[in-house]
């Protein structure tokens, strides 16, 4: 089927267009539209966890399917209300995070990155798959984000993936920045540990046997 995909602001710098034509299969969703137009425009990865797509004038999840002829915008955060934190279904751009937390009145900035092992509890790891009840989520990352302010007085962005990675993709990525190297570091592990046991996010690993759900028993 065939949709137009339009650009705006930082997207269209990306991609140096304001609008093209794809070609996509029969039932692909909104997250396969963006995944073609990475493909197509490398330097829209850089952006693509910021991006909401809206599906003929209608704001869509990324798993919505499209319609033949379906007209796709591409949008970036609006001027007035930037969004720190995001869930991706793309790949993510590690240095996106340091960039929405760095600041003059910031001496130091600390990142963590998580990238899916090959091996698990001895075995072969095969892929992965994360599931987020997203907007949950969103205000899981919020409220570490005011607690690692309110604790040592520092910025934090959360920026993960959910659906299906490889080994040595990225999986989630987080940094802090504060006036002084010791609460940024505190700040960062913070934040990792309390994504680990407050944020709705479920882990399925995959074998060459078999998958399993991480915590139940794996």
């Amino acid at each position: 089927m065939r949709v137009t995909l339009l650009y705006f602001a930082a997207a269209r710098e990306q991609t140096r267009l304001g609008s093209e034509t794809l070609e996509l299969p029969e039932g692909a969703t909104a997250a396969q539209a963006l995944e073609a137009a990475c493909a197509r425009h490398p330097g829209l990865r850089a952006i693509a966890g910021q991006l909401r797509v809206a599906v003929d004038q209608e704001f869509v999840q990324l798993a919505a399917p499209l319609r033949d002829g379906a007209e796709i915008a591409l949008i970036p955060p609006v001027a007035g209300g930037a969004q720190r934190h995001c869930v991706s279904s793309t790949p993510l751009d590690a240095e996106a995070p340091l960039r929405g937390v760095a600041g003059k009145d910031c001496g130091a900035v600390v990142s963590f990155t998580g990238i899916v092992r090959a091996t698990s509890h001895g075995k072969e790891v095969t892929g992965l798959e994360y599931e987020i009840y997203e907007p949950m989520a969103m205000r899981v990352f919020e409220q570490i984000e005011h607690a690692a302010l309110e604790q040592f007085a520092a910025r934090v962005c959360i920026h993960h993936r959910v659906g299906a990675l490889l080994p040595g993709e990225l999986s989630v990525v987080i940094a802090a920045a504060a006036p002084h190297r010791a609460s940024a570091f505190d700040a960062c592990r913070y934040a990792i540990e309390k994504l680990k046991t407050d944020a709705p996010i479920w882990k399925r690993e995959s074998y060459p046997d078999g998958q399993s759900w991480v915590g139940l028993g794996s």
